[in-house]
């Protein structure tokens, strides 16, 4: 009898157990919204990135994901929502350049380990432009007149601690020292050099391809290695002399320790999404690498890269 007892309360807690394991271990997913955040606010480049993939992926994975802006320090404010939810894959954000820029600082708020990456979507390089009216012709005369009058020209960024600051930040090195402008929405960052508020922006030129469309800015130099077709007349970085590249990429990321068959078919659906169409035009129209995709079980990898180059530009540009 007592064995029985023994025998009974073993089962009894054992279901206990397992009615206490968390739901989504065993719920159908996705059975609900899946969050989008995006650490930015609207119209950027993260941004369209963001509703375009919600648009794509919502037939596929039969759910909505809701598109939420979350602007603010270059990135971390919105990082700081998705890392403070649950690790169950319905809620993840977009990752660029810049926010993973924040981690080569003193003293950042997560670590790479924090994030499970999704997959990178776009990777694009970045552009230095001048309104089309600028007495600013090329590249060659504002370089001039930064030696000449350094912390003058004024550059509109992203914000401090993003890789148009790491950027801006060698060349200052270089002896090409201007005044960082940031702006946290992207509407006002890219009519800030139309309206004459600042002499150059940093961007990508597919964020800005209307303006560039309607020859109201131009680009003056590419930080990059090789020309892009559409501008075969801009110079590159790494031919004027200066090894500074940091692409811009842009990424889908979830919390560290959600489950892995929910980061798979987030990745697989991306994959698929990647290969439309509509997407591949999209990439197009963004002048970004058409081989952009990169699925979860490689991504991180090249974030990691991304961080070592980001943190090589730190200290090249420290060098006296």
């Amino acid at each position: 009898m007592k064995r029985r007892t023994l025998l009974l309360q073993g089962l009894f807690a054992a279901g206990i157990a397992l009615s206490m394991t968390p739901a989504f271990a065993q719920e159908h997913y996705p059975s609900r919204p899946v969050e989008t955040i995006v650490p930015w606010g609207p119209g950027g480049g993260a941004d369209q990135l963001a509703r375009l993939t919600s648009k794509l992926v919502e037939p596929i994975l039969k759910t909505s994901f809701p598109v939420v802006n979350v602007p603010g320090a270059t990135g971390a404010t919105g990082m700081t929502k998705l890392l403070s939810g649950q690790a169950d894959g319905y809620s993840m954000a977009v990752y660029i350049a810049d926010t993973n820029a924040l981690l080569a600082g003193p003293s950042p708020r997560w670590k790479m380990s924090d994030l499970q990456p999704i997959a990178v979507m776009m990777q694009v390089p970045s552009f230095l432009f001048v309104a089309e009216n600028s007495p600013i012709k090329d590249w060659a005369q504002f370089e001039k007149e930064a030696r000449a009058k350094p912390n003058t020209l004024k550059v509109a960024t992203l914000g401090f601690g993003s890789v148009d600051d790491m950027t801006l930040s060698y060349l200052a090195s270089k002896g090409i020292k201007v005044v960082e402008v940031p702006y946290a929405k992207p509407s006002e960052r890219y009519v800030s050099v139309i309206g004459g508020h600042v002499d150059a922006l940093y961007e990508q030129a597919g964020d800005v391809r209307q303006f560039i469309v309607n020859k109201q800015i131009r680009p003056i130099i590419m930080f990059g290695k090789e020309r892009l077709p559409a501008f075969k007349d801009v110079p590159t970085s790494h031919e004027l002399g200066y090894d500074i590249t940091l692409p811009q990429f842009r990424s889908f990321v979830v919390k560290a320790g959600t489950p892995a068959d929910r980061v798979k078919l987030l990745s697989d659906t991306m994959a698929k999404i990647a290969a439309e169409p509509e997407y591949r035009k999209f990439l197009e129209e963004q002048y970004a690498a058409k081989d952009s995709f990169i699925p979860a079980d490689k991504a991180e990898a090249f974030l990691q890269a991304q961080l070592v180059d980001m943190k090589a530009a730190q200290a090249a540009a420290k060098k006296p």
